[in-house]
């Protein structure tokens, strides 16, 4: 199966149903499915040939919609690029994979001219919203209107290039340790993911899904996937701003999925939720930092109704575990098992499996793990390693250290770099957090390593306050103190007006550490 079948199978059965909101934009599955044959064939028209990136380079719209999956019917190969990406990176990135096309807005235009002299490789820039004619030339490139595209293409869908083992989708690390990377996956691994996923989240056709979340991000990628394969509803929205914005959207549209990251949960609780029915609000999940369990304890008391899923993954293979509903009170800080048509266990140092209790790094095996990093055969090594088995196949080191009860729930410990070494001892600094977040005056809380002639490593805090809220320094260590042992306590704590993000959202660790928050 590829990946466009999800539109193209939902058409079939669904031609009429409203398969995308965006502002006031409703479009059904067929107008989706008509637009993306007709960009389909534009872009075989331009000259695309299989496998050929495709990049996509504007916010959250229906454009980026028929983006991706026009570039997929066309038999090329898609990347979303977040929208606040500057130049220099995108020169980087259109580079790196050879990008020959780019689907971008009139309002990015006279940007993106700056770096065509030095993106050689890229030959195609269909715009949006320009007042330009429907095709010029220009500085080596061709330019065409999408609007004319769609008004003048035909809407007969092309014939199939792809396998299910062909590439579907580049998708490009956030670049925090290095330069971006570009991690290849097939159309085997997203149908895989996606299969699974909506396996355990129970979707159906009838579900209404807000995504709040870029789909330069795989967590707001997937949402559009796993919403066109089920032949659901997706609202999408351009971003996360106004709290009540999104109350009010949840009730107008019936939305019964909310995927959140923890950033959206700390500033939806800080309003009174108690005033607000969601009753067609079947389920909320969570993925990227873990959430903390006060927010949790939140969520089930506002929304007693509603299955909370906490889960866990990394772009390498989307998707890892997810905790059962019917766990989320027994064991809140649990990330889960390893989701359905996938292993997961955790290894020491020399790959020997270790049993509950013991820390080691979790390794994934699965459909859904990539192919690898683009063109960084010694990236990717460290990465996907033989896994021992009677035949040859790699499985994906996560990087990430876990431990796991006698049941097999697995709890999240750190990032291999990302343990503080303190006096001798090691830390994690979400165990830190969590004790940051009981306060009740936290809005975010973030712990970082500094260095320290002394103790090698001093344990830093970042805390920005809830509105109306405030507290000291001194009655945060009290408070940590109080919880936490004495090598784990903050050395200092930095109460911030604001936190650095990254482009989706998580708060910049890599920011804090050069430069910190914004202070009071």
């Amino acid at each position: 199966m590829q990946v466009e079948q999800f539109l193209e199978f939902s058409a079939a059965r669904h031609a009429g149903k409203v398969a995308l909101i965006c502002g006031p934009q409703r479009l059904t599955y067929k107008d989706i499915d008509d637009r993306c044959n007709q960009l389909a064939n534009a872009l075989l028209s331009a000259g695309l040939k299989r496998w050929d990136r495709v990049a996509i380079y504007m916010e959250n719209s229906p454009e980026a919609v028929l983006g991706v999956f026009g570039a997929l019917k066309a038999g090329g190969v898609f990347l979303v690029v977040n929208p606040t990406t500057k130049m220099d990176k995108l020169s980087y990135i259109l580079n790196n994979c050879r990008a020959s096309v780019l689907i971008t807005t009139g309002k990015k235009l006279d940007e993106i001219r700056s770096i065509w002299a030095e993106t050689p490789y890229l030959q195609t820039v269909i715009v949006t919203g320009a007042d330009v004619p429907s095709t010029i030339e220009e500085g080596g490139k061709q330019i065409l209107s999408l609007e004319h595209v769609l008004a003048t293409a035909s809407a007969e869908r092309p014939s199939k290039r792809c396998i299910d083992i062909d590439l579907a989708a580049l998708i490009y690390t956030s670049g925090s340790t290095g330069k971006p990377k570009g991690v290849m996956v097939t159309h085997l691994n997203i149908v895989s993911a996606a299969t699974s996923i909506t396996t355990y989240l129970e979707n159906t056709g009838e579900d209404v899904i807000i995504n709040l979340l870029p789909l330069a991000f795989d967590y707001g990628l997937y949402q559009l996937l796993m919403a066109f394969k089920m032949g659901a509803t997706l609202v999408l929205e351009r971003g996360f701003t106004y709290t009540y914005v999104l109350i009010e959207t949840l009730i107008r549209e019936k939305v019964t999925g909310l995927p959140l990251v923890p950033t959206i949960s700390s500033i939806l609780l800080q309003m009174d939720l108690s005033k607000h029915q969601l009753p067609h609000l079947r389920y909320i999940s969570n993925t990227a930092a873990a959430l903390p369990t006060e927010h949790i304890r939140q969520l089930r008391k506002f929304f007693p109704q509603v299955k909370i899923y906490s889960m866990y993954g990394l772009t390498e293979c989307k998707r890892v575990s997810y905790l059962p509903p019917d766990q989320i009170d027994i064991r809140p800080r649990s990330v889960g098992r390893g989701m359905p048509n996938e292993e997961v266990y955790i290894v020491d140092d020399g790959g020997k499996r270790l049993g509950p209790g013991e820390t080691g790094e979790l390794v994934v095996r699965g459909a859904n793990v990539m192919k690898g990093y683009w063109e960084l055969p010694e990236e990717t090594a460290k990465m996907l390693r033989d896994g021992g088995f009677p035949w040859p196949e790699k499985v994906l080191h996560t990087g990430d250290l876990f431990t796991s009860d006698e049941e097999g729930y697995l709890y999240w410990v750190g990032r291999k770099d990302d343990i503080i070494k303190t006096r001798g001892e090691k830390v994690s600094p979400k165990e830190v957090e969590e004790v940051l977040y009981s306060l009740p005056q936290i809005a975010d809380a973030a712990v970082i390593g500094m260095p320290d002639p002394i103790l090698g490593s001093a344990i830093k805090a970042f805390v920005t306050l809830k509105p109306g809220s405030s507290i000291t320094v001194q009655e945060v260590l009290r408070h940590c103190k109080e919880r936490l042992e004495d090598f784990m306590v903050p050395k200092q704590v930095e109460i911030c007006e604001t936190m650095p993000k990254t482009g989706t959202g998580k708060i910049s660790k890599r920011a804090l550490a050069l430069g910190g928050g914004g202070t009071e």
